[in-house]
């Protein structure tokens, strides 16, 4: 079977997904629908529907676009079925019920953002850069009945510099999705003949269990023992900086947020004016000495702006107050007069 033969329903929302839907479309192959989620009210009155930036890419390059609210809907599942799709890619989307995944002969596959078994949920790219690792990569996978569990057609890596926030592995990681994403249909094409009578079963994969077997081979430990590290959804609470960590914890944590959502702390004077402080590039100074201050102190000096971790100081190089707009850390100090009053608000 042909690349132009083979029928492809893609389904995605953010822009992360627009990379592998691009790479699809403008590769010649033949994505007959695309689903992503309904328009978004926005605005101060919620008046205003915002389309998704799978949608807008979709509308403008003439793809049949489905916005179902609820994937159960027996509408949704008949409208889904007319096209008779042979494959479906799932690129940063939501849980799919058996009746959407198990529809296509050659199954439904998806791009996730991180090697798996780790990183399993939301948001992979994040908790990766958070937790300091120093490579990620991108997998394909099999859809099955649980979340980011199913068997792996084939991983790509990807290192993560020492300074590298989200926004840069972000970016990395959504060309690497799609040159995987190419390279797995590419794959069930090969298997495929010009019958279109192959099915999904028959293309070789790796049950996730195998590949946690191997990880605790390779450490002489038991499957039980491997720390699998998760990727919960991020909320405003998560976002919050705990001070009382290590200075390289804390500077990890700036990076896997920035620039969106973005690490937040709230400062304090003891007049009690508090100010929401959000941080977006920070550093460790190789000749920094044990602080001698408390967790959460603020130093500020000769144009310079720390704050005191567990270990040492953290050095603030590119923050954004409530209201304000971003800015480096010399244009801060130059219009916010005596910070080194605040401190952090424990809460």
């Amino acid at each position: 079977m042909q690349k132009q033969d083979l029928r492809i329903i893609f389904m995605g929302t953010p822009e992360f997904a627009v990379g592998t839907l691009s790479r699809l479309v403008e590769g010649g192959y033949n994505v007959v629908a695309v689903v992503t989620q309904p328009d978004k009210p926005v605005g101060r009155h919620q008046d205003v529907l915002q389309p998704s930036e799978v949608k807008k890419y979709a509308v403008a390059h003439g793809l049949p676009v489905l916005q179902p609210v609820k994937m159960k809907d027996p509408a949704f599942v008949e409208e889904l079925a007319s096209y008779k799709a042979d494959l479906q890619v799932v690129v940063a989307f939501r849980m799919l019920p058996e009746v959407v995944w198990a529809m296509p002969r050659l199954g439904t596959f998806n791009v996730h953002a991180a090697l798996l078994p780790q990183y399993r949920g939301a948001a992979p790219i994040n908790w990766a850069v958070i937790n300091g690792e120093k490579e990620t990569g991108v997998t394909t996978f099999f859809l099955d009945h649980d979340i980011d569990t199913g068997r792996i057609i084939l991983q790509k890596h990807f290192p993560i510099p020492a300074e590298a926030d989200v926004e840069y592995v972000y970016d990395g990681l959504m060309r690497l999705g799609a040159d995987a994403a190419i390279e797995t249909v590419d794959k069930v094409l090969a298997l495929d003949d010009s019958e279109g009578r192959a099915s999904y079963d028959q293309i070789e994969t790796i049950p996730q269990d195998d590949l946690i077997a191997e990880m605790a081979k390779a450490k002489g430990v038991a499957p039980s023992e491997i720390v699998l590290h998760g990727a919960p959804k991020i909320f405003k609470d998560t976002c919050r900086i705990d001070w009382n960590r290590t200075a390289q914890q804390v500077h990890d944590f700036i990076r896997g947020l920035s620039p969106y959502p973005g690490a937040w702390t709230t400062l304090s004077r003891e007049d009690g004016k508090a100010v929401v402080v959000k941080i977006f590039r920070s550093h460790i100074e190789d000749f920094s000495e044990e602080a001698t201050c408390r967790p959460g102190d603020v130093i500020a000096s000769r144009g310079t702006l720390a704050i005191a971790c567990a270990d040492t100081l953290l050095y603030i190089d590119e923050l954004q107050m409530a209201g304000k707009k971003r800015m480096d850390v010399k244009s801060f100090l130059n219009g916010v007069r005596n910070i080194g009053e605040y401190q952090v608000v424990d809460e």
